[in-house]
């Protein structure tokens, strides 16, 4: 498998598709890492983000014959990870709805982390919590993946200007939470 690392993702894919479903580890490795870190600011927890993957890589696994550009495979893939964020963001919100939850028990059960790096990145991660999944979604693209708006908006299937208000909206709304101007 050592070989087929070095090799592009459309050869990886038709390797695949021809009988060596090994080969699709090598996919696995390639993009686990940078799309866990965009699950787990989607979803707020790493065991969450870890479902998503998991279900993202057996769907796209079973569905890989109907990639249409084995070229672009980490953007269709990145679909499907997206997918699975608002599909188990939605399921985690119906399930939290119907449970009670006393905050002030959750805070006296968790224990202080007295590193002020790690309070910030609770700070932010809370911030980003509090924003409607598809501003969420659209400020972590953008801001934290890295990505163009056509990319974009070939990912989540909504257009760039309806993209790019989003994550303004997303930027002030965060700005507001983290200055405190916002509750």
């Amino acid at each position: 498998m050592g070989q087929l690392a070095d090799r592009p993702d459309a050869s990886i894919v038709a390797a695949v598709l021809t009988g060596n479903v090994d080969a699709y580890g090598v996919l696995v490795c390639r993009y686990r890492d940078a799309y866990t870190r965009f699950a787990a600011r989607m979803l707020g927890n790493i065991e969450d983000a870890d479902d998503a993957l998991q279900l993202a890589f057996v769907r796209a696994f079973r569905n890989l014959g109907q990639c249409r550009d084995p070229d672009r495979f980490g953007s269709w893939l990145y679909q499907i990870v997206v997918n699975e964020c608002r599909t188990l963001g939605a399921r985690r919100t119906r399930r939290e709805l119907r449970l009670v939850r006393d905050d002030s028990k959750l805070e006296n059960a968790a224990a202080p982390d007295t590193s002020a790096d790690a309070a910030l990145r609770d700070e932010i991660q809370h911030a980003l919590d509090r924003l409607d999944a598809g501003h969420r979604e659209a400020f972590l693209l953008r801001h934290v993946e890295g990505m163009g708006y056509e990319e974009m908006s070939e990912i989540t299937g909504v257009g760039v200007s309806a993209l790019k208000m989003r994550v303004k909206r997303a930027t002030d709304r965060l700005r507001g939470f983290l200055e405190g101007a916002v509750t």
